[in-house]
């Protein structure tokens, strides 16, 4: 996510421009910032990681969302677009034209970039802990081999978990496992 900060705009608007927008945009309270692109390796890490959730979650009432999905937090007045969202929202087992925002996520995704990782770590961070359906979010480093998960623990706080070469990521909400050479294949890593 870039700096730059548009002039006032309202959540209707913004979703409006945004449907006719060749470019991305995240909105937080009145104020749109144009998206970044993703490298190469970024692509690869999270078209992995989706491809195995997908799998995994088949046959289940959830649904993986990749990328270019807004996510709604009510509370801040904000749309994000994680890497990754998976829902097991009922309300998403018929998708309508309607559709544009998805505000019951299970589980949330980035992958951390330079330009980026602040803004992941900080402020989406604190704006996704207030989504009630949250149970884990899953910070994937793209130089270099680690993932960071950060679990919620009933309603006083995160546990904080970190994943290396070698070992495998595990999201108890999903009761889904995936070796981290699995996430990283074709990365370079």
């Amino acid at each position: 996510m870039l700096n730059e900060k548009l002039e006032y705009i309202s959540p209707e608007d913004y979703l409006q421009l945004e449907a006719q927008s060749p470019l991305r945009h995240e909105y937080v309270a009145g104020g749109i910032y144009a998206m970044t692109g993703a490298s190469l390796r970024h692509n690869i890490i999270a078209l992995n990681l989706a491809s195995a959730l997908r799998s995994h979650l088949k046959a289940s009432p959830c649904r993986v969302f990749i990328e270019g999905v807004k996510l709604h937090v009510t509370r801040d007045n904000a749309y994000y677009y994680p890497d990754l969202i998976v829902s097991c929202d009922p309300r998403l087992q018929t998708i309508t034209g309607d559709s544009v925002a998805i505000d019951q996520p299970t589980v949330l995704v980035e992958v951390l970039s330079a330009s980026t990782e602040g803004v992941d770590r900080r402020e989406k961070f604190l704006a996704y802990r207030k989504l009630a359906s949250l149970k884990e979010y899953v910070l994937v480093q793209q130089e270099k081999i680690e993932i960071e998960l950060f679990r919620r623990q009933g309603d006083v706080g995160w546990e904080h978990c970190v994943f290396s070469a070698g070992d495998e990521l595990s999201l108890i909400s999903l009761d889904f496992r995936c070796a981290l050479s699995d996430v990283y294949e074709g990365s370079g890593l």
